[in-house]
């Protein structure tokens, strides 16, 4: 249905040491990571249907989930986080230390860390790649939040480490001096940075840039010469020779495409694909494509019709609750979707349970209602052409799409709207032209999904500060004096439990707000595919969404799908739900 924002939340430890130099707990003892199965092996291929063609594969000028999962396999941090316990672990720095003061943080270079090239990474290229980012002539949007509250970092210990000095005390400012991407000055220097966009010709990661067919697919190739390929936490991850990746500006097409074999794996967002489908598809019915419900501790994000509150008619808080009581999400769930999905009430709703329950009301579809907000905003119906109008302007607006999908839904919208006397005009683009009106705020309503870290922090998607930012999270435009005073409280609150209390008073007052017309949501993955590759019980990380990087090519499984295809045989059902606790502890 929606191609999901990535909202960049790092997942940062409670602090345990504040003074001398440490290494992170496994340093001196790498430990295997326990998702990663010891039967793994190395070779073979695997293709993704990864979205839309981008424009740009660089993370830091498109900020969303394709470019981030494949900048992220070229392109390492200084530290980054352990997946099971979520402690900082080891990357490009050997080691870390973090003064008394919480405000200094100094990393010492891995002394094996080396580029594709053979280069040795540096001191260097951590200071030019800070400098890239926050450099205001650069399209790095809200990459520059985090890094902006950090000075210079100096090059310290005769080149072996670098040292950031934060401007302010934040519970964040560790993950941001660590945790961003880190790219070779020797390669990019003289290049215009926002003209980095398909050429990766050096990179650090276990992937590199194979081949692109701009509109087709993007080819990466498993680096043999990898620094880190011994490292037992390495071990069992990353292991296909090739990951395609084909472009689809419609998702229906791309499922037609896993259908026939083409693509080899396919994340479900949509009801309509996912139930029934042993009726529709006999190879789901001969377990030839397995068919996965995956419960794990991934964070739930939300998404909406975001409104443009910088302009009219959406700067009008009575007209947005208008908004959000003019869709029947209750209807939807239940003619569209088999009741599956629950409501969004909430902007951080894992923030909730039966401890801290959410005080925010579930809006109903309540066309009376809607019609009373906006007789009290103003809005008027022309007895001559029955439109709403207010001094003299109609009220029309233009809803900005991407999928041809998103249609089914939008119609009844479309039509409630229609029927108090506002005009909805669907606008379709392709992701790369939404992407660029997004960046610049040219749009009256689109839809919108943003992905969770585990410890919120509101400031890139609700600050003020980013609401007239360019390419920033903060797509609605939203500003609020107390939202503000409540994001720079929260950055000096180190216990998590305190802080996201915080939180919930926040997301309190943004709801208040109706920045987006809420809509629905999962709390477990969708996963489909065809049955040839060897998985982890688990299939997924304890907090990732649809990631194969735990998977593995599987000869001996290829040869039985093909035979059973050959045969008209079923193979055995896998099973039909993974649940995480329930297998990790055995």
């Amino acid at each position: 249905m929606l191609k999901v924002f990535l909202a960049i939340l790092f997942l940062p430890a409670v602090f345990t040491c504040f003074a001398d130099e440490f290494y992170p707990k496994q340093s001196y003892v790498d430990l295997p990571d326990p998702i990663a199965s010891p039967y793994a092996i190395s070779g073979g291929s695997i293709c993704e249907h990864l979205g839309p063609s981008p424009k740009s594969l660089n993370y830091y000028l498109d900020n969303n989930m394709m470019s981030a999962q494949v900048f992220g396999s070229f392109y390492e941090s200084l530290i980054e986080m352990n997946p099971q316990n979520l402690e900082y672990d080891r990357a490009l720095a050997e080691k870390w230390s973090i003064s008394d003061d919480k405000m200094s943080f100094t990393f010492w270079l891995d002394r094996n860390a080396r580029w594709s090239d053979g280069k040795p990474v540096t001191a260097e290229d951590v200071v030019w790649t800070y400098e890239a980012i926050v450099n205001p002539a650069n399209m790095t949007g809200p990459h520059k939040l985090s890094l902006e509250r950090l000075h210079i970092p100096e090059i310290v210990d005769e080149g072996k480490a670098v040292r950031f000095r934060a401007k302010e005390l934040h519970w964040r400012n560790l993950a941001a001096a660590g945790g961003f991407s880190i790219m070779p000055k020797h390669v990019f220097a003289n290049e215009d940075f926002n003209k980095i966009n398909f050429s990766f010709p050096v990179v650090s990661g276990p992937y590199s840039l194979k081949e692109m067919q701009e509109g087709q697919y993007l080819l990466l190739e498993r680096r043999q010469d990898w620094w880190r390929r011994h490292w037992p936490s390495q071990k069992g991850i990353h292991n296909f020779d090739y990951i395609r990746y084909r472009f689809f500006e419609d998702r229906e097409n791309a499922f037609e495409a896993f259908k026939k074999g083409e693509i080899d794996v396919f994340p479900v967002y949509t009801a309509s694909q996912w139930y029934k489908l042993e009726e529709k598809l006999s190879a789901v019915r001969n377990n030839w494509i397995v068919k996965q419900a995956i419960y794990n501790h991934k964070p739930i994000g939300f998404q909406g019709f975001a409104m443009n509150m910088r302009r009219p008619p959406f700067d009008d808080l009575l007209v947005r609750r208008a908004m959000a009581c003019l869709m029947d999400r209750n209807t939807l769930n239940q003619t569209m979707m088999y009741g599956q999905y629950f409501l969004h009430r909430s902007y951080y709703e894992d923030l909730y349970d039966d401890n801290n329950p959410c005080p925010n009301e579930l809006v109903e579809f309540d066309r009376n209602q809607a019609a009373e907000l906006l007789a009290q905003a103003g809005w008027k119906i022309n007895p001559q052409n029955g439109w709403l109008e207010k001094n003299g302007r109609q009220f029309s607006f233009n809803f900005l799409s991407r999928e041809s999908s998103t249609e089914k839904f939008l119609l009844p919208f479309q039509e409630a709207l229609k029927s108090l006397g506002i005009q909805m005009n669907i606008q379709n683009k392709d992701w790369s032209a939404w992407a660029k009106d997004m960046d610049a705020f040219n749009f009256d309503m689109t839809w919108a999904a943003w992905g969770a870290g585990l410890f919120k922090d509101p400031e890139s998607l609700w600050s003020s500060k980013e609401a007239n930012r360019k390419g920033s999270s903060n797509i609605c435009g939203f500003a609020d004096s107390q939202v503000d005073r409540l994001i720079e409280e929260q950055k000096g609150i180190f216990d998590v439990a305190q802080r996201h209390q915080t939180v919930r008073q926040i997301d309190r007052l943004i709801f208040e707000q109706h920045p987006y017309v809420l809509l629905w949501n999962l709390n477990y993955t969708r996963i489909l595919y065809w049955n040839k590759f060897g998985v982890p019980p688990t299939v997924i990380g304890k907090y990732s969404g649809e990631s194969s990087a735990y998977w593995w090519y599987e000869e001996d499984a290829e040869a039985e799908l093909k035979e059973a295809m050959r045969e008209k045989e079923a193979l055995p059902q896998p099973p039909a739900e993974v649940y995480y606790d329930q297998i990790m502890k055995k």
